[in-house]
């Protein structure tokens, strides 16, 4: 983070950050929009979620697309960490394992922007009661 010399670096400073905030809280209905949640428990922070947490907020703001960046806890994949759990409208949320940045950017050209997926998905090990 730079440091602040005046009054101009720190309102540019907050609008950075808000700019930030609005890109995860934006919407009114969630599930209108892509999700991503970024498994942030210990085991996550530690082999890096926050680092791919920054990068998913920055990435889908610079290439203009309209997702929700949510912090998460544990996912139950620890062996698999940093986890990210993707959700397209209308679709079953797919989790991917080992996300690092380069991940991380082929995740948001292929998956999120065109739906292909990509290697790297931890299978469900769950059924859903309805």
């Amino acid at each position: 983070m730079s440091k602040v010399k005046n009054l101009a670096d720190l309102r540019k400073m907050k609008d950075e950050l808000q700019n930030k905030i609005n890109l995860r809280v934006k919407s009114d209905s969630p599930d209108a929009i892509i999700q991503v949640k970024v498994g942030m428990a210990t085991s996550g922070i530690a082999s890096g979620a926050k680092e791919i947490m920054n990068y998913f907020t920055e990435e889908l703001e610079k290439r203009n697309v309209e997702a929700l960046v949510i912090q998460v806890g544990d996912m139950g994949y620890c062996y698999a960490e940093p986890t990210v759990e993707i959700t397209r409208p209308g679709e079953d949320p797919v989790v991917f394992g080992y996300v690092n940045v380069d991940k991380a950017d082929e995740i948001i050209e292929k998956y999120i922007k065109n739906g292909e997926l990509v290697e790297g998905i931890i299978p469900a090990n769950y059924n859903s009661i309805d």
